[in-house]
C-alpha cells in the first residue's frame, strides 16, 4: 500500500466511524511520506487552547475535535494541530487499523535518532 492508498484508507475509516470528514494529508519535499490527520480546514478556527477564536489566518482543532479524534484512534490525546504519522509501512498499517477501529496489528517504531 502506498502513501495515497494509505491516506484514502485512513480517511474512509474515520468517516465511516465518525460520520464526518477528517483531513488526512501527505507531506511535501523531504517530508513526503509523513502524514497528518486533523480536522478539516474549515473546522480549524480556534486558538491553540481549542476554545478561543483564532486570529485571522491561524487555526487549530477544537477541544471537541481533539477528543473525538483521540477516541477514534485509540489514543490518550491529540495535539492542537493534529497527529503526525511517520513515513514507514508499520506506522501506516498501525494508523489504518486505528482509523478502522481495530487494535493495531503492528506498532510503528521510530527509525530516527
Amino acid at each position: 500500500m502506498d502513501r495515497n492508498q494509505t491516506i484514502a484508507a485512513i480517511k474512509t475509516g474515520l468517516k465511516h466511524r465518525s460520520g464526518k470528514t477528517w483531513s488526512v494529508t501527505g507531506g511535501k519535499g523531504t517530508a513526503y511520506g509523513w502524514l497528518r490527520i486533523t480536522s478539516t480546514p474549515s473546522a480549524r478556527r480556534f486558538d491553540f487552547d481549542g476554545v478561543s477564536p483564532a486570529r485571522p489566518g491561524c487555526g487549530y482543532m477544537s477541544l471537541t475535535d481533539r477528543q473525538e479524534l483521540a477516541t477514534l484512534l485509540g489514543l490518550d490525546r491529540v495535539d492542537a494541530d493534529g497527529i503526525s504519522i511517520p513515513s514507514s509501512w508499520n506506522h501506516y498499517r498501525e494508523y489504518i487499523d486505528r482509523a478502522e477501529g481495530r487494535t493495531p496489528s503492528v506498532i510503528g517504531t521510530p527509525y530516527w535518532d
